[in-house]
C-alpha cells in the first residue's frame, strides 16, 4: 500500500500535507504524570481492545509497535515520518504505537496523554484527516470511558489541550514569504486569531527548507468545526500572500532566481556528498522551481517532500545504524542523485583488465 508521503499531490502548491490530532485520557486511570507501570500497561491493553471492536478487518490494518524497547534509530525514523512526536520518543515507561498500513493514521499510547491519535493526509485535505480521526475516536469511545467535564470538555494533561483536545495543522512551503521576511509579521499576527507557527516536527522544533506548520493554539471554547474553519481561513490568506509574490517573480523573468533554481537542481543531480542542511535548502529551491514553473525539467518520480523526509538522519541511521557522518552524507547524495536520475543507473561491472608490469 502507498504511504501518505508518496503522493504526488504534495508538490501541487503551498500546502504539503494536512494533519488532525486528538488528545484523550481514560477516566479510570491516573494521568500520565501519576501513572504506574501497571496502569500504563492496562491503558495499552484497553486501547487495543477498543480498536478490535471495529472488527478483525479494521484492526488488521494496524501494526502494533512496542515503543518501550525501540532503539533511538527506530524512534528517530518514526519522528522523521511524522508517525510519532519527539516527546513520545523521550517518554519513559510502557508505551506503544498503532500505525496503519498507509501510515496516515497513528495512535500513540501513553505519550503526554493516554491517547494521541492523528491522521495525516497529503496536500490540502484537512477534512479527510478530521473525518478519519473523528470516526476512529467515536469507535474507541464506545469501549473507553474518556475523562470528560461537561463545562470544560475533554480533560488533558496540559490545559492548552483541554476542551476539544484537537490540534489541526497544515504543513506549508513558503520560500518567498520567508525570503522577503514578510512571514515574520504574519507569524506575529496570527496569534490574535488563535493560531500559531511551529517547526516541521511540531512544537519546539525548527523550520527547515522554508517549511512550517500552521496550527490552532486554542482548543477550548470552540467546536472542532470552528477550529478547522479558522485554520482554513488563516492558511488561505498566507497562501494568497505567497501567490502574490510568486506571480511577481514569474511575471517578469528573474535571472537570479532562475539561476538559483537550476543550480540547485544541478548540484542535487550530480553531488557525491552532501550535508542534510545543504540538501534541504537545495530541495526547497527545486520544489519552488517546479511549483512556479521556472524549472522546466522532468520531475522525479517521488515528490520533493518525500525525498526530504527520506534523507533525514533518522531514516539514514535506521537503515545503516553504524555509519559515520561522512558515510551519511555520501548515502544522502546517492539517494538524491538516484531520485533525480532520468534512468536508473546500472551497476558498474568490476574492471577485470590486467595492467602489465
Amino acid at each position: 500500500m502507498n504511504k501518505w508521503y508518496d503522493d504526488p499531490k504534495m508538490d501541487d502548491d503551498v500546502i504539503i500535507s494536512s494533519r488532525v490530532r486528538l488528545a484523550r485520557n481514560i477516566k479510570k486511570y491516573p494521568f500520565k504524570r501519576r501513572q504506574t507501570e501497571e496502569s500504563a500497561k492496562s491503558v495499552i491493553g484497553d486501547v487495543v481492545e477498543s480498536l478490535k471492536r471495529g472488527g478483525d478487518k479494521f484492526y488488521a490494518q494496524f501494526k502494533f509497535i512496542d515503543m518501550t524497547g525501540e532503539g533511538n534509530g527506530e524512534k528517530l525514523a518514526l519522528i522523521n515520518k511524522h508517525s510519532i512526536s519527539p516527546e513520545f520518543a523521550q517518554t519513559k515507561g510502557p508505551k506503544a504505537l498503532l500505525l496503519d498500513n498507509s501510515e496516515k493514521l497513528s495512535i500513540m499510547i501513553n505519550e503526554e496523554d493516554h491517547l494521541r491519535m492523528q491522521a495525516i493526509y497529503p496536500g490540502d485535505n484537512i477534512d479527510g484527516a478530521w473525518d478519519t480521526v473523528d470516526k476512529t475516536d467515536n469507535l474507541m469511545e464506545e469501549y473507553l470511558d474518556y475523562a470528560f467535564d461537561k463545562d470544560l470538555g475533554y480533560l488533558t494533561s496540559c490545559p492548552t489541550n483541554t476542551g476539544t483536545g484537537l490540534r489541526a495543522s497544515y504543513m506549508i512551503h513558503i520560500p518567498l514569504l520567508e525570503g522577503t521576511g514578510e512571514f515574520r509579521n504574519i507569524a506575529a499576527t496570527i496569534g490574535k486569531f488563535g493560531m500559531t507557527v511551529r517547526g516541521i516536527y511540531g512544537e519546539g522544533t525548527e523550520p527547515m527548507g522554508s517549511i512550517y506548520q500552521i496550527s490552532n493554539q486554542v482548543t477550548i471554547g470552540k467546536s472542532e468545526d470552528e477550529i478547522i474553519s479558522s485554520l482554513k481561513s488563516i492558511t488561505a490568506r498566507i497562501i494568497e500572500s505567497e501567490h502574490v509574490l510568486r506571480e511577481k517573480v514569474t511575471k517578469q523573468f528573474n535571472a537570479d532566481i532562475a539561476d538559483r533554481v537550476y543550480r540547485a537542481y544541478g548540484i542535487l543531480s550530480h553531488s557525491r556528498k552532501i550535508s542534510l542542511k545543504e540538501a534541504i535548502r537545495l530541495l526547497s529551491d527545486v520544489r519552488f522551481g517546479f511549483v512556479s514553473g521556472i524549472l522546466d525539467v522532468k520531475k522525479p518520480k517521488q515528490n520533493i517532500y518525500s525525498i526530504m523526509m527520506n534523507i533525514q538522519n533518522g531514516i539514514l541511521l535506521y537503515n545503516s545504524p553504524s555509519q559515520s557522518e561522512d558515510e551519511a552524507d555520501i548515502k544522502r547524495a546517492d539517494y538524491i542523485r538516484k531520485s533525480f536520475a532520468k534512468k536508473q543507473p546500472k551497476e558498474r561491472e568490476p574492471d577485470e583488465r590486467k595492467i602489465d608490469g
